[in-house]
């Protein structure tokens, strides 16, 4: 590999990695280590083609896991010798507007945003401070995944709330997913032939956590997650979109505190609240009322979203479908889509339904609206915004 540069993904129980090279888009390892600080972790390293190196033992912390990474390189291969380290980093809050070489001050920044999203930027520190010391003559670069959103027009990232908190708390809408926005866009154009800089998208990223987003040129102008990755569509334990006096009748009702009411709905509200799980294949395997209504709920709101973002773009050269749902569940790509013929867009059963896993159309050649499949790539993305910041 010309550019071999290791991407790292570090979460609260797992860190999962990649030595990929943007240049090529070629991937010469991966790995996950799971369930950090539990007694049975196992950590699964793939070079290449080979059998797969896996060992099952306790890690302890985020150390041992690095630790245990660099051993599955020099024991399974290939030779690890990046020419930097890019960090998925979860939050950026407005100070980030792209990718941001690494240093004291970047990490005091990360630190600071800490609060917008407690459960991710320490973690995501974790692993920037670990790596720095494990490649301490290497370049590591932070890659926001609220970067992307930046380029919100203010009628869409503020919100009537009163002027102390946008001022002082920086209560706004930020948005997430950006890696994966700006990946699966860039694919879109090469995909319709067209550039980036002249399409108005609608992308659709559904996983157990799923977001939308309008794309004009390139540019986010509207995006469903808010200030934190709780507000929009229907997640697998996330609620989406309610009622902002929720919290407040809840208090007064049932004595839950804030803290509450937050952990009920990140942890225990959406696909699971609706059908007692957050798995989309458990969902679909089952033919009950529960399970119905769940599904009816969670594709009335991506619809709902798609309408409002074709309004707002006036029109739209695509609808993208991402993520682990978007890309490999047929029957909501069609459920989600379902009478929006009016407006150009429709599905071809056929393709829709075809074992086909790459990239590709899933509408009828004719379509007004094109509608896409192209499975993300963030760790690409991640090396690629590295990259691009080095040279």
């Amino acid at each position: 590999m010309d550019t071999p540069i290791l991407v790292l993904n570090t979460g609260s129980s797992s860190v999962k990695y990649e030595l990929v090279d943007p240049g090529t888009r070629g991937r010469a390892a991966k790995g996950l280590i799971e369930r950090i600080g539990q007694e049975r972790g196992r950590l699964t390293h793939r070079n290449g083609d080979d059998p797969p190196y896996v060992r099952d033992r306790p890690f302890p912390g985020h150390g041992e896991a690095l630790d245990a990474m660099m051993e599955a390189f020099a024991a399974a291969g290939p030779d690890l010798a990046p020419v930097a380290v890019g960090h998925r980093v979860v939050h950026g809050g407005d100070r980030f507007t792209g990718a941001a070489l690494i240093d004291d001050d970047v990490i005091a920044a990360i630190e600071e945003l800490s609060p917008l999203a407690p459960l991710h930027n320490p973690v995501n520190l974790t692993g920037i401070r670990l790596a720095r010391k494990v490649f301490p003559d290497v370049p590591q670069v932070a890659v926001f995944d609220t970067a992307f959103h930046l380029t919100l027009p203010p009628e869409a990232y503020t919100y009537a709330v009163p002027r102390d908190w946008r001022d002082r708390l920086g209560v706004r809408r930020y948005g997430f997913h950006g890696t994966s926005y700006a990946y699966v866009s860039r694919r879109a154009a090469a995909l319709l032939g067209r550039d980036l800089a002249a399409l108005d998208l609608i992308v659709l990223h559904l996983g157990n956590g799923a977001s939308a987003t309008a794309i004009s040129g390139g540019r986010s102008v509207d995006t469903s997650m808010g200030l934190t990755p709780l507000e929009g569509l229907v997640m697998g334990t996330r609620s989406g979109d309610v009622d902002p006096a929720l919290g407040g009748y809840l208090a007064r009702t049932d004595g839950m505190d804030a803290q509450q009411v937050e952990h009920a709905l990140t942890h225990d509200s959406g696909l699971l609240a609706l059908a007692g799980s957050s798995d989309m294949r458990t969902i679909r395997a089952r033919d009950d009322a529960e399970a119905r209504l769940a599904l009816d709920v969670y594709t009335r709101r991506i619809r709902k979203y798609v309408g409002a973002y074709y309004a707002l773009l006036g029109r739209v050269d695509a609808i993208v479908f991402t993520g682990g749902i978007g890309e490999n569940d047929p029957l909501t790509r069609a459920a989600a889509l379902k009478g929006l013929d009016r407006l150009g867009i429709t599905v071809d059963t056929e393709l829709n339904e075809s074992e086909h896993r790459g990239e590709r159309p899933v509408s009828p050649p004719t379509a007004e609206v094109p509608v896409l499949v192209i499975p993300t790539d963030e760790e690409q993305e991640i090396a690629h915004q590295t990259l691009t910041l080095l040279t």
